[in-house]
């Protein structure tokens, strides 16, 4: 089959777009409003952008009253953000944060999490979770929907400071993704966690490729 998105009849039960781009991580984004309401939703566009500097970006669709979603004018508002890694045992909470609430309800308290304070910004951390970023908020990028209407935010931010719990590593160092088992978006309503990991080393002499696919050894 073949179709045009938004103007062809695909046929299919459900847009299958994002059944096809998969598995997509979360962004478990916690943030600040400038009156010091502690908000937290996930973002299943979220993507890490480079690694030296290191940048993230979360996009967020406009909620389902047509308004700009709390994370991204929480973002603006004190530039900055935390995102917090989303793990299959903290899924029920994950997505008892994806609620639309009102500005004034705290996610934190509706999903059941303890608030942690960050070292850099000020938008706390969820303190069950594993692995958090502290970000400084860098930009909007507002990408069109139909008729050139303004649809979907991309917020891009520099990550300023990496938390990693001791019990999130192996003995060698390396974050323990089977034991985290973080959980990634699928399409409809569906979700994935990481349980098998498999190596592929790229063929040839180029140590400082090889370096970079393995990260840093510091900084």
């Amino acid at each position: 089959m073949f179709y045009k998105p938004g103007t062809d009849a695909h046929g299919l039960a459900h847009d299958p777009f994002k059944s096809c781009v998969i598995p997509r991580p979360i962004g478990w984004i916690s943030t600040l409003s400038t009156d010091g309401i502690a908000n937290l939703a996930p973002f299943s566009q979220f993507q890490n952008l480079s690694y030296r500097p290191p940048y993230v970006m979360f996009s967020a669709n406009k909620a389902t009253n047509a308004k700009q979603k709390d994370s991204v004018i929480n973002a603006e508002g004190t530039g900055e953000f935390v995102w917090n890694m989303a793990t299959y045992e903290l899924r029920e909470a994950v997505n008892k944060s994806a609620q639309e609430v009102p500005p004034e309800v705290d996610e934190f308290d509706l999903a059941g999490l303890d608030k942690a304070p960050s070292n850099l910004v000020k938008a706390p951390r969820v303190a069950q979770s594993p692995v958090q970023f502290e970000c400084a908020y860098h930009m909007t990028v507002g990408l069109p929907g139909p008729g050139n209407m303004k649809s979907t935010d991309m917020v891009i931010g520099r990550v300023l400071g990496i938390h990693v719990d001791e019990e999130a590593l192996t003995e060698d160092g390396r974050l323990d993704v089977l034991r985290l088992r973080p959980i990634a978006r699928l399409g409809y309503y569906d979700y994935t966690s990481i349980e098998s990991v498999f190596e592929m080393v790229i063929p040839g002499e180029n140590e400082a490729l090889l370096a970079g696919l393995e990260g840093q050894t510091s900084g």
